[in-house]
């Protein structure tokens, strides 16, 4: 399905070679990328922009795009005050969206090459500490009557237990653990099966807290809440249905505000602390990538965080002069 507005709102109807473009588009990122939906969404959001702004310059086929009319766009957007980081998405969208053209035909040369990417500030957020984590993993989990009892309230408190601990102990994404299937956990090797970006699976180690939990919501939450329309998949909603993403971050927002003190953070603040953690405990960068699914090392990088004391306890250990 293609959206009809854009990130900046409603736009006036397509021209018919362009929206045909863009649907092809859509099914393209769908079927053949192995995008999230989220980035899908993204992306095609930010294609049906360019290709507003260029049916307002007159355009009305694809094969007309032009460097000069992808880099006025951008000023556009640029204009209106986006950040940095949207920016860099957008120039990448388009320049998925020229290289698909191109390969479709759609377009005699492909004008992405050209474009360049806003520099993004890379910018860390708070590290919540081990001692913080270990309070809130820690201290009883509380669920909101929704009408269905105490046996109900309990399941969805094994389930919050078992989504903060899976999530903490694996560094995985939160989409990645909403995707998780019965059978993913393997209870003899303490390890989770993981189907991650571009449909690549990997399998991670996960602690014995972490088995422990998602084992007792399996085996006692799960069948409380399981309908006939739950399937195979291992966290369930509160209707019976697959976990779905903002539901999670719910329950991760939820959770770290039990603990007075705990800064607020989603699960992409767990997947930073897990790193995190395992860099400060002796990993290897190399082994943290392979954990967190990050094709390139580079991306690995940007969840380091290393302390002012940790540097001098390396220096004091390992310089003969120190």
């Amino acid at each position: 399905m293609v959206d009809t507005e854009d990130a900046a709102g409603p736009a006036a109807a397509l021209p018919a070679d362009l929206a045909a473009a863009l649907a092809a588009f859509d099914r393209h990122l769908a079927a053949e990328r192995g995008l999230s939906r989220h980035t899908v969404r993204a992306y095609l959001g930010d294609v049906r922009s360019l290709l507003a702004h260029a049916a307002a310059a007159g355009l009305t086929r694809p094969g007309e795009l032009g460097i000069g009319l992808l880099r006025s766009w951008l000023a556009s957007q640029h204009g209106s005050g986006y950040s940095r980081t949207t920016m860099a998405r957008r120039a990448a969208a388009a320049r998925t969206f020229t290289a698909f053209g191109y390969a479709r035909g759609l377009l005699s040369a492909d004008p992405g090459p050209l474009l360049g990417t806003p520099k993004t500030r890379r910018t860390l957020p708070h590290v919540l500490r081990q001692d913080q984590l270990a309070a809130v993993l820690g201290a009883p989990g509380t669920q909101p009557s929704a009408g269905g009892g105490p046996v109900r309230d309990q399941a969805l408190a094994l389930r919050d237990t078992a989504i903060m601990e899976l999530l903490y102990a694996t560094g995985i994404r939160v989409s990645e653990l909403c995707g998780l299937q019965l059978g993913d956990l393997d209870e003899s090797r303490n390890t989770v099966r993981v189907l991650g970006k571009g449909g690549r699976e990997r399998t991670v180690p996960a602690g014995l807290p972490a088995v422990r939990s998602v084992s007792a919501w399996a085996r006692a939450g799960r069948p409380v809440l399981a309908v006939s329309g739950s399937g195979q998949a291992l966290f369930l909603g509160a209707r019976g249905g697959r976990l779905d993403p903002r539901a999670a971050r719910r329950v991760v927002h939820a959770r770290l505000a039990t603990v007075p003190g705990t800064p607020d953070a989603g699960p992409h603040g767990l997947r930073h602390a897990a790193a995190t953690h395992l860099l400060e405990g002796g990993a290897d960068l190399r082994s943290v990538q392979e954990i967190l699914g990050h094709a390139s090392l580079a991306s690995t990088q940007i969840y380091t965080h290393v302390s002012v004391e940790r540097l001098r306890s390396a220096y004091r250990q390992a310089h003969p002069r120190a």
